[in-house]
């Protein structure tokens, strides 16, 4: 067996450099974080064939004292962290001091830079590895960092290079991810000499909201609900893209935790929970959010590129998250304008089991008169007479409404937000008059959503009923999740699931949810455990009950081919603008669009 000798040092940074260097972006990623440290308020970046060439990056930042420039190139040695406590509250972008030193060791690399008040600049370059005395050059206040002929000396990563357009697209995309954080940063971009990008820094909400609108372009910011709450020492900005305005692939998504952007499985569940009842199947939200809590309450230290993170209170975030999340959602009713900012509802506490909500409070955002304030659409009652027997009388009223003696609206009254109804198409379609122009509304679509809205506010606010099952079933779980079963027994109690632990990795189901009668006891019972112990908190339940709720809210509600008298019609509308999430059908789909006067006159070239 060959004996144990220590590894030369370069070879250690370039084992290093393979954690941290993946392409030419994890080069800029470094570099530039390196001068938002620095506290530069202007970045440039050249690039040339896609980075395998060239990458310079020049800031006016604080700049490098000439003594501490070799210190700057050498492993484990940094300005930004001196001590285990400057590693358990890390404010920076940086603090490993690997960054430099596993670039320097795997291309031609130099490194000028004037420190603030010095008269000189210094300039260093390693080459491979091997390092050259400083020497005087002229150079601004601030650093510039050359890297040229990346992975010359390591031939077989430099065969997993892409292609050029390929790596300058994703530096294109880091540069754009890192702007959206620090929006006072001017940045600007350029490839093979040609200007690419430029983000000029913003000075207000505005001018961050013209930023995020040109990395995800131009209908992001009036498909989008602005983001404002803090509780429990976290405080979450930023936009949220609507529903409707949903993408195929989850390639919008921007989360940052102080500043950072971090993929995380904590976050990517809580958002995927709170768009979970108004988001179409198989389709993803675009948002870009902002998380600030205190740095001792977050551990960045996990992976060597720093794009993950792991909480110390996780089942606070999550909960933190998803409420404030779908809170901003609630609001999004057919009809009205997107607010500038919405503030979700104040927490209900940090438990670490996801409650039974709270019945959504029903202020209509039109007023109804008497005429208008229920609506008759041959609701099929056989669905909703199945579920009244499994709560009080409380919520066991029809979903239905009596017709109006009038549809017609009083003379001189301002318009509501979808307007009044002029007809009918196809016996599918809500034909309104507003201000704007025209509106249609899918009425299945749309009165789906208020049935099912219903059902859940009723739900909500009845005890709900549990079914004991004949045989106990005993389930063959892992011990964490059995452990889970133990810590969260009361509040799946009130859930209906009643289950203990029978051992290191078994649990025993007793009762269910009378809601859920004949659905998959073993599959439930593991899916409820696996999300308790990952991540401290379960909707399970609540979604499978709402998946049943929809289902039903689909079968009682308004058929297409349903034949609709203007009072109907309007009293359709009026329940839309009360109703929350109203936007959306039960499946994500629309329930209503606005065609603008404009858009109606330029389809008949009216004006030219």
């Amino acid at each position: 067996m060959p004996s144990i000798r220590p590894l030369p040092p370069e070879l250690i940074n370039q084992i290093a450099a393979g954690e941290v260097i993946e392409r030419p972006a994890s080069v800029v990623k470094e570099l530039v974080e390196n001068s938002i440290d620095a506290g530069a308020r202007r970045i440039e970046v050249d690039i040339e064939m896609g980075g395998s060439r060239l990458i310079r990056v020049r800031d006016d930042g604080c700049g490098i004292a000439r003594d501490e420039l070799v210190l700057a190139v050498a492993s484990h040695a940094t300005s930004k962290i001196g001590s285990f406590d400057d590693l358990e509250r890390v404010a920076s972008m940086g603090f490993r001091g690997e960054a430099l030193a596993s670039v320097s060791s795997v291309a031609r690399f130099s490194l000028t830079s004037r420190y603030e008040g010095q008269d000189a600049a210094f300039r260093i370059e390693v080459d491979g590895g091997k390092l050259q005395e400083a020497r005087p050059a002229q150079h601004p206040p601030g650093t510039t960092i050359e890297v040229r002929d990346l992975f010359y000396n390591v031939p077989a990563r430099r065969k997993f290079l892409r292609a050029e357009r390929t790596e300058f697209a994703h530096i294109d995309d880091l540069l754009k991810s890192l702007a959206l954080a620090r929006e006072g940063v001017d940045i600007r971009l350029s490839h093979n000499g040609r200007p690419v990008r430029l983000l000029k820094p913003a000075r207000d909400e505005a001018a961050a909201l013209g930023r995020v609108a040109e990395v995800l372009g131009p209908d992001f910011p009036a498909q989008s609900l602005r983001v404002e709450h803090a509780a429990a020492g976290l405080r979450l900005s930023g936009w949220v893209g609507l529903p409707t305005a949903s993408r195929a692939q989850a390639d919008q998504q921007y989360f940052y935790v102080n500043g950072r952007l971090v993929r995380d499985r904590v976050v990517a569940h809580a958002v995927r929970q709170a768009y979970a009842d108004v988001l179409f199947h198989g389709r993803h939200p675009a948002f870009v959010l902002f998380l600030e809590l205190d740095p001792t309450g977050v551990d960045v230290n996990v992976h060597p590129a720093k794009n993950e993170v792991r909480f110390r209170e996780q089942r606070l975030v999550h909960d933190f998250l998803f409420r404030t999340l779908h809170e901003a959602l609630a609001q999004t009713r057919a009809g009205i304008a997107v607010p500038e900012s919405v503030h979700a509802a104040p927490m209900a506490g940090s438990g670490s089991f996801e409650h039974r909500p709270q019945p959504a409070a029903a202020a209509a955002s039109w007023p109804m008169s008497n005429s208008q304030s229920r609506l008759s659409l041959g609701v099929r009652e056989e669905p909703l007479a199945d579920y009244a027997t499994l709560f009080g009388e409380a919520s066991a009223r029809p979903v239905s409404w009596s017709p109006p003696t009038d549809g017609v609206p009083e003379q001189g009254s301002d318009v509501p937000p979808l307007g009044y109804a002029i007809a009918q198409l196809k016996n599918i379609y809500v034909l309104a008059e507003n201000e704007h122009g025209l509106i249609l509304v899918d009425m299945h679509a749309a009165h789906e959503r208020i049935t099912y809205e219903k059902l859940k506010n009723g739900r909500a606010a009845s005890s709900l009923r549990s079914q004991m099952l004949l045989v106990p079933l005993s389930i063959a779980v892992s011990a964490k999740e059995a452990a889970a079963a133990e810590e969260y027994a009361e509040p799946l109690a009130e859930w209906g699931l009643e289950m203990s632990r029978s051992g290191p990795s078994g649990v025993v189901v007793r009762r269910i949810p009378a809601l859920l009668e004949g659905a998959d006891v073993s599959q439930l019972a593991r899916d409820v455990l696996a999300e308790l112990a990952q991540h401290g908190s379960s909707r399970r339940l609540q979604e499978l009950e709402n998946e049943l709720l929809s289902t039903m809210a689909c079968h009682g509600s308004v058929r297409a081919g349903r034949r609709l008298g203007l009072p109907e019609m309007n009293a359709l509308l009026r329940e839309m603008e009360a109703t929350e999430r109203s936007g959306q059908c039960n499946h994500g789909r629309p329930t209503w669009v606005q065609l603008a006067l404009g858009e109606l006159d330029r389809l008949f070239l009216r004006g030219r």
